[in-house]
């Protein structure tokens, strides 16, 4: 039984690169995600790194493209506020840096905006004759998990309601 030589680098490469332009078909991803995925399949540090440094080089990884795109998607579309932006981020490998340059899109005005329609959307399904405190709170624990601060969440909660009460009853 004779055995397989083993794949030269030039092919562990190939294959590499595979995986990573599979993995970019699907969506954009950071070049701290490629590596990890590369390392977990079993690829050597020197192979991936030639592998990510070509991929930059022609384009197909960019972490400042990703991460205003990543912001800019999740805070519209999941309404999600600058610390869990910014967690998500990091967990993704995204530079401090280039992070916070991103994060820059999301000013205080614009979070504020986003967390009054969340919480608009959500309050016309709360029934406001019963228990004003305990809808205040799950208002408040809402816009907290989707990283929105503390006081910004309960002065919108607290504005929101009153509005809505004074709608309910005209």
């Amino acid at each position: 039984m004779t055995s397989c030589p083993p794949p030269s680098t030039s092919e562990r490469e190939e294959q590499a690169r595979t995986v990573c332009l599979r993995l970019l078909t699907a969506r954009a991803r950071t070049r701290a995600e490629l590596a990890g995925q590369l390392a977990r399949r079993g690829y050597p540090d020197d192979v991936a790194g030639r592998v990510l440094d070509r991929l930059a080089s022609a384009g197909l990884i960019d972490d400042a493209a990703f991460a205003e795109q990543w912001v800019r998607s999740r805070h519209r579309y999941a309404g999600r506020g600058r610390r869990a932006l910014a967690a998500e981020l990091r967990r993704k490998g995204v530079d401090d840096e280039v992070a916070a340059e991103a994060l820059g899109e999301v000013d205080a005005a614009a979070e504020r905006v986003r967390a009054e329609e969340l919480v608009r959307k959500r309050l016309r399904r709360e029934d406001l004759d019963g228990d004003r405190t305990k809808v205040a709170r799950r208002l408040v624990a809402m816009l907290a998990r989707r990283g929105y601060h503390q006081t910004m969440a309960y002065d919108v909660v607290r504005t929101a309601m009153t509005a809505e009460q004074d709608r309910r009853r005209v």
